[in-house]
């Protein structure tokens, strides 16, 4: 039987990362996840405090079964669902009044294998005053016509496919007139580069040290230039964003990457957790997924089909198993052998080749960051949350801890990663509680939110209104509600 624990990896995505760099809009939008560069907050409007599935609603939506949050562009809200067994819909709706302005149903085709609470319509679009670009597993990249849902044009892409059946979560980002997006699997990973009015690819870099993972880029600029942010497998690299060629990478992560970094004045940060530590590769986590029979190693009547290459690659004496002392390898690039463990870093950015020793301002091994939940940062604070209700703080000139491991009075896990506005941290967790946090140096719980329904979508903020995706909804919570 599969290991809930490792079930509850499979989200990172969807709470964390999908950061994305600024677009043509207005700065009461939030044209991507997480909004612009994946910041994760709003410089609009005061949002409501306190508010409930009735309270303070301006308006509610039944979509259909998904967890890729909205995106806000020109008044519209974009957002995606499973509208039948192989039928991804997507709507939009008028974010002032909730109005269906169209939605178009895209035939999905035979689906792949996926682990709950993962949903195939798992990833957040990208938006602007032209298109609406999103991601779908057996569709690769699909543009819509930001007015009419009328498609524009579709780029196909290689399936991905997961050793442990997480399924896809990635979202596009949208950078110099591109659709930039990152797939990290486990058979072919890479990012690539589509043009954003034509779908015709501008370029396209393999990443094949990379284990599957969810983080997407985030744009830093820094050193008089900028570049393009993938963090994945022990490594956080940076691309030149016009060509995709490598330009710098920094090998000091951890072996999973579910978080997404963000970006402030030329340095990146991140927080995360993956499985074990860093002793430990892939050995433990594999026999809990994929050892069927118990018998503490592999055989090929154990693997899915599409990794058999891979398994015979791993088997290194040829004896038709995956052997315990072959596990800790099994697998993984062999110039990349991560670990686990715990990370939050600040890493400065412009720099060039390996920038392992010379770039990282801080390193901290604390049992503070999420597998899943993607840091905050907000005036100078980097904000954490994970599994439990459990939340800390940093600040982030220089990693001091401000609060570590404090219970916000909210048990449960969390998928959603945390967004700010007007001096406020929302924090929304899975079991349909939004806590809200007062900003500063000292934890203060403001309120305590029940929106009655499961949330594993990140929120979004624009122009004074919290748009919040619950499993099959979308709730518009605003001061403006009557």
């Amino acid at each position: 039987m599969k290991s809930p624990r490792l079930a509850r990896i499979l989200l990172a995505a969807v709470a964390l990362a999908a950061p994305v760099a600024p677009v043509s809009s207005s700065a009461e939008d939030w044209p991507q996840f997480r909004g612009h560069n994946g910041c994760g907050i709003s410089s609009g409007k005061p949002l409501p405090v306190e508010f409930s599935a009735e309270k303070k609603v301006l308006w509610r939506a039944k979509l259909g079964d998904g967890v890729g949050a909205p995106v806000i562009v020109n008044g519209k809200v974009f957002s995606t669902a499973m509208v039948g067994e192989q039928k991804c819909g997507v709507f939009c709706h008028e974010a002032a009044t909730g109005k269906l302005l169209w939605r178009q149903d895209l035939a999905t085709g035979a689906l792949p294998r996926i682990t709950p609470p993962n949903s195939h319509a798992s990833s957040t679009p990208a938006a602007d005053a032209e298109r609406v670009y999103l991601y779908f597993s057996t569709l690769g990249l699909v543009a819509l016509d930001a007015a009419s849902g009328k498609e524009v044009w579709r780029h196909a892409l290689l399936k991905p496919a997961y050793l442990m059946d997480w399924g896809a979560a990635g979202s596009p980002i949208l950078y110099g007139g591109m659709v930039i997006f990152c797939q990290d699997d486990d058979l072919n990973p890479y990012v690539l580069a589509v043009d954003a009015k034509t779908g015709n690819q501008r370029w396209k870099t393999p990443r094949p040290e990379m284990l599957a993972g969810y983080a997407l880029p985030v744009i830093c600029d820094a050193g008089g230039r900028t570049d393009l942010i993938v963090a994945g497998s022990g490594k956080l690299k940076g691309y030149d964003p016009a060509t995709g060629l490598e330009r710098w990478t920094c090998n000091t992560l951890v072996r999973t990457i579910m978080t997404s970094p963000v970006v402030q004045d030329g340095i990146i940060y991140l927080a995360v957790q993956s499985y074990g530590d860093a002793t430990r590769t892939l050995k433990f986590a594999l026999l809990e997924w994929l050892d069927t029979n118990q018998d503490g190693k592999l055989s090929r009547d154990e693997m899915p089909k599409e990794f058999l290459e891979r398994f015979d690659i791993s088997d290194k004496n040829k004896n038709g198993v995956i052997d315990p002392d072959e596990l800790d390898t099994a697998f993984q690039h062999p110039g990349n052998m991560a670990g686990g463990g715990n990370i939050i870093q600040a890493i400065r950015g412009g720099g060039t080749g390996d920038v392992t020793k010379t770039h990282v301002l801080f390193n901290l091994d604390h049992k503070t960051p999420s597998n899943l939940s993607s840091p905050l940062l907000y005036n100078h604070r980097l904000y954490v949350v994970k599994s439990g209700g459990l939340s800390s703080c940093y600040d982030a000139r220089d990693g001091k801890t401000l609060w570590e491991r404090t219970r916000l009075g909210n048990f449960g896990d969390y998928y959603a990663s945390p967004v700010a506005a007007d001096g406020k941290v929302f924090i929304a967790g899975r079991n349909g509680f939004i806590v809200v946090l007062q900003d500063g140096p000292e934890l203060k719980v403001l309120a305590k939110n029940d929106l009655g329904e499961e949330i594993i979508a990140t929120p979004a903020i624009a122009d004074g209104r919290l748009f919040v995706r619950t499993r099959e909804s979308l709730i518009c919570i605003a001061n403006e509600a009557k």
